[in-house]
């Protein structure tokens, strides 16, 4: 049963100070992950951009729609989620979880009308050798303007969809999609939502939480947004938090 997790941007960085990790938080996510993993692993994880990748790429200009032609600029985008990529798998590798690293910027590329193409065959291969795949937001190249952001959210996506995951996970720095402070447990359409789906507090370059939701709710299978005190129910098979199923 193949899980696709991400660990939010938000949860594992200090998101309002550039490139600072939320050790804490990181350390806990991978505790929980690693007492969770089955033998062989079935889970692929994916982690946002946090203070790493969003404050570069506002400093850039460069979004899911704006794109950049300029090589420093991507270096300076991608060099730091690789940095925070590095973090991540630091973490995992001293609990012992045999993770490694898949860079979007190295396998995805959107066409002229910004349709992605993003080949998941090495991350499947990598679960059937007995890997967990690694991968995160970053730049792909974009047809006409050079390189624009994909979201950790379109990484989730495109991986629940090729893998054809049985399940999909988002932590949050929230309980789940709130309405008045209260945990909306499912969602099924974006109008169910959209009066209380706002953008995010802190820099982000990919939506906010509607963005979130909105991605979600085009899989063919249920996700889950949910906080990391919940993060060990949702690895044991449970859907805590807010259930998000457009079906």
């Amino acid at each position: 049963m193949t899980t696709v997790l991400k660990l939010g941007g938000s949860v594992i960085t200090e998101k309002d100070r550039a490139e600072t990790i939320d050790g804490q938080a990181l350390d806990r996510a991978a505790d929980v992950v690693a007492e969770a993993i089955d033998e062989p692993p079935d889970l692929v994880l994916v982690h946002g951009a946090g203070s790493f990748g969003h404050h570069n790429a506002e400093k850039h200009g460069v979004s899911v729609t704006t794109g950049t032609h300029d090589a420093g600029a991507v270096m300076d985008i991608h060099g730091s989620m690789k940095t925070l990529n590095r973090f991540v798998l630091d973490r995992l590798h001293d609990r012992g979880v045999p993770a490694i690293p898949v860079h979007p910027l190295s396998a995805g590329a959107r066409d002229a009308e910004a349709r992605l193409t993003f080949p998941t065959d090495q991350v499947a291969t990598m679960l059937e050798e007995g890997f967990v795949p690694v991968l995160h937001g970053d730049l792909v190249a974009h047809a006409g303007k050079g390189t624009t952001v994909i979201s950790g959210d379109e990484v989730i996506v495109e991986l629940g969809t090729a893998l054809d995951a049985e399940r999909v996970g988002l932590l949050s720095t929230v309980p789940g999609v709130l309405r008045d402070d209260e945990v909306i447990p499912r969602i099924e359409a974006f109008d169910e939502v959209a009066d209380v789906l706002g953008g995010s507090d802190a820099t982000d370059v990919s939506g906010g939480m509607a963005g979130k939701v909105e991605q979600l709710l085009s899989l063919d299978v249920p996700a889950s947004i949910f906080a990391l005190d919940d993060l060990d129910r949702f690895l044991a098979g449970e859907f805590p938090g807010t259930t998000i199923d457009g079906r």
